[in-house]
C-alpha cells in the first residue's frame, strides 16, 4: 500500500498550533507511517522553530500537492509572506490565515490528492468574515462535502462520545432536540463505529437531557417523549442503543466502560466528562463525512502560546487516528465487497439479553 498522505492545516498562527506541530515532527518516526503535508507558512514555521530553538522539522517547500513524490515532510505556503505573528493574541488576520490554509487543503481533499485531513485549532470568533460564516470546522466541512448527517465525536482509547446538538447555546438545546435528530445521530455513530473503528456490533449508551434522566417525568418529559422513541427506532434498525442514562451517575460510576460509545444530548454534557478523562490524549473526529478529518481535542490555548509548555500528545494522536481510520475504512470496504460485513449485525436474542441487563443496571 502507498504511504498515506495526511494534510495538516496550521490553524491560528498565534496559538499553540505550530508548537504542537513542531513537537510532533521533531523526530522522523512519523514519516514511517505517513506523508505529512502542512498547509501553512514556511516563514511562520521558521519563526516558531527559532523561538523554540529547534532545528526540526524542516519540511520541503512545494507549490502544489502534486509535487509530493516520496517519504518526506512537505509544506505548501498558503498565506502572505508578510504575515505577522502576535503570540497569544486573537486577530482577524490570524483568522483569515487559518481559513486560507483550510480552504486550500479542502480543495486537494475534493480531488482525492489527500487521504485524510488533520486540522490544528482555530478561533471561532476571529474566523468569522463575509467569506466564512461557520461556527467551526465541522459545519464548514459538512457543507463542503454535502454531508447532511454528521456527528462531532470525541475519541480516546477508553471513551468515545458523540453529541446530538453541537455548537449552539444551551438555551436552544430543548428547541433543537427531536426524535428524528437523535435517531439520525445514532445512525451516524453506529455506522462510524463499524466502518471507521472496526467495531462489529457496537453497543451505544444514550444520555438523558434532564437531571436524573427526567426521573420518570417528575423533572421533565424529554426522555419519555423524545429520547426513548429514538432509542426504540434505533433498535428497529439493528442499532444496539441503551438508555437513557442520567449522565452524572453514568460517568461517576464508570458505567461508560461497558459501552463502545456514548451519545450525549448537548455539547458540555459530552465534552466535560471527556476532557476530565482524556484531555491530554483525546481527539476530535467528524463522523459521517465522506472524507476523514481529525483534530486535537484542545483549542488555540492563547494563554500558553509561545511558552513551550503545550503538549503535542493530542495532535499526534489525531494523526494516528486519521491513519487508523483510513485503514479501517479500506478493510470494511473489502469486507462489504466480499459480502461478509452484515452476516451477524442484526440484534439477536443474545443482544436482547445484553440490552435487558444494562437497562436493569
Amino acid at each position: 500500500m502507498n504511504k498515506i498522505k495526511i494534510g495538516i492545516t496550521h490553524g491560528d498562527i498565534n496559538g499553540i498550533s505550530y508548537e504542537v506541530i513542531i513537537k510532533t515532527f521533531l523526530h522522523t518516526d512519523m514519516l514511517d507511517l505517513c506523508i505529512p503535508v502542512l498547509y501553512g507558512s514556511p516563514k511562520v514555521l521558521a519563526y516558531y522553530r527559532k523561538a523554540f530553538n529547534s532545528h526540526n522539522p524542516n519540511p520541503t517547500l512545494i507549490s502544489t500537492i502534486k509535487d509530493v513524490n516520496h517519504r518526506k515532510f512537505y509544506i505548501i505556503n498558503c498565506i502572505s509572506d508578510e504575515a505577522k505573528v502576535e503570540i497569544g493574541k486573537s486577530s482577524d488576520e490570524a483568522g483569515a490565515y487559518a481559513i486560507e490554509a483550510l480552504q486550500r487543503a479542502v480543495e486537494d481533499l475534493k480531488f482525492g490528492e489527500l487521504d485524510a485531513l488533520v486540522t490544528a485549532p482555530i478561533n471561532k470568533k476571529n474566523i468569522q468574515s463575509d467569506k466564512f460564516k461557520y461556527r467551526g470546522h465541522t459545519e464548514f466541512l459538512a457543507k463542503e462535502f454535502n454531508a447532511q448527517e454528521h456527528l462531532m465525536l470525541l475519541v480516546s482509547e477508553d471513551l468515545k462520545i458523540g453529541v446530538v446538538t453541537e455548537h449552539i447555546p444551551l438555551s436552544e438545546v430543548s428547541e433543537v432536540l427531536s426524535t428524528n435528530l437523535i435517531s439520525e445521530k445514532l445512525n451516524v455513530l453506529n455506522k462510524s463505529l463499524i466502518n471507521d473503528f472496526g467495531i462489529r456490533k457496537p453497543k451505544i449508551a444514550v444520555m438523558g437531557v434532564n437531571p436524573h434522566a427526567g426521573d420518570e417525568g417528575i423533572i421533565g418529559n424529554d426522555e419519555k417523549d423524545i429520547i426513548i422513541p429514538a432509542i426504540e427506532n434505533a433498535r428497529k434498525n439493528n442499532i444496539m442503543a441503551i438508555g437513557p442514562y442520567p449522565s452524572d451517575g453514568f460517568f461517576g460510576s464508570l458505567e461508560y466502560k461497558k459501552f463502545d460509545a456514548v451519545l450525549a444530548m448537548y455539547h458540555d454534557q459530552g465534552l466535560i466528562p471527556f476532557k476530565m478523562l482524556s484531555f491530554e490524549n483525546g481527539i476530535n473526529y467528524t463522523a459521517g463525512l465522506p472524507i476523514i478529518r481529525t483534530s486535537p481535542a484542545h483549542g488555540t490555548a492563547f494563554e500558553i502560546a509561545g511558552k513551550n509548555i503545550a503538549s503535542e500528545e493530542s495532535f499526534r494522536n489525531a494523526i494516528y487516528y486519521a491513519i487508523d481510520i483510513f485503514k479501517n475504512r479500506e478493510n470494511q470496504a473489502e469486507l462489504t465487497k466480499n459480502q461478509l460485513a452484515t452476516n451477524d449485525l442484526k440484534i439477536d436474542e443474545a443482544d436482547d439479553d445484553i440490552i435487558e441487563e444494562n437497562e436493569k443496571s
